[in-house]
């Protein structure tokens, strides 16, 4: 499969991640879900919340506390690569993944940088119909999950990715998923720890550290799920 791929750890798992959310090819539940918590159903189906207003419910450098720094949007490299070793993938097909942000209508996104280290937190948020957030988001992560090792070559430098799905944090949304990505390269690795959660017609991906993710994760949630 020939995907369009960022070249940094945090940018492969967005794009990769950037599946259509319409697309039915694969029924969920067929693949190891990394999925729990309560489908969506009929009472679920709040109007999606628009993009300025799912900007609003981002973590800020407030929220975090002192350290952190917020990255500056840029345009995204891409470089055209192929998965090697996942059928999982594969059977999305070659035209799934189209940018660095999945293809849901609303979106809002912010990524920081903790301490001057390589430590990075990214956020994003996503508003859809339960339904469609739900049936794609699940099968995002069962694609992923269902492979534990796969590469990804681009410009000649190939990628090793493990993943591990990992349990879910059943107390926040009304769905939850959860992994851990290892990207090598180079004799050097990054791991990258990355939590879904879908509260009624919202989505909230927490991506990074996963230190930072394990801290932030609640608090995030918390935030993008408030009412007032």
């Amino acid at each position: 499969m020939r995907v369009r791929v960022a070249t940094t750890a945090l940018g492969i798992t967005a794009v990769l991640l950037a599946v259509p959310a319409c697309s039915t090819d694969t029924k969920p539940g067929t693949a190891a879900s990394a999925r729990s918590g309560r489908p969506a159903d009929a009472a679920q189906q709040a109007a999606p919340l628009t993009s300025a207003a799912l900007e609003t419910r981002l973590l800020d450098q407030s929220d975090l506390g002192s350290g952190y720094l917020r990255k500056p949007e840029r345009p995204t490299q891409h470089d055209d690569v192929t998965v090697i070793s996942c059928p999982a993938l594969s059977e999305l097909g070659g035209d799934a993944a189209t940018g660095g942000t999945l293809t849901f209508p609303h979106k809002a996104k912010a990524d920081f940088a903790y301490g001057g280290s390589s430590s990075q937190i990214s956020e994003e948020l996503y508003s859809d119909s339960a339904n469609k957030l739900s049936d794609g988001i699940s099968r995002i992560f069962d694609a992923m999950t269902g492979c534990a090792n796969y590469q990804v070559v681009g410009g000649g430098t190939p990628i090793d990715i493990t993943s591990q799905k990992l349990p879910s944090p059943h107390d926040l949304g009304d769905e939850q998923w959860s992994q851990l990505l290892t990207f090598s390269t180079g004799g050097r690795s990054t791991v990258v720890k990355q939590t879904a959660i879908r509260d009624g017609s919202l989505l909230l991906i927490v991506s990074g550290s996963p230190a930072l993710v394990d801290r932030h994760l609640d608090k995030a949630v918390a935030k993008a799920t408030a009412t007032s």
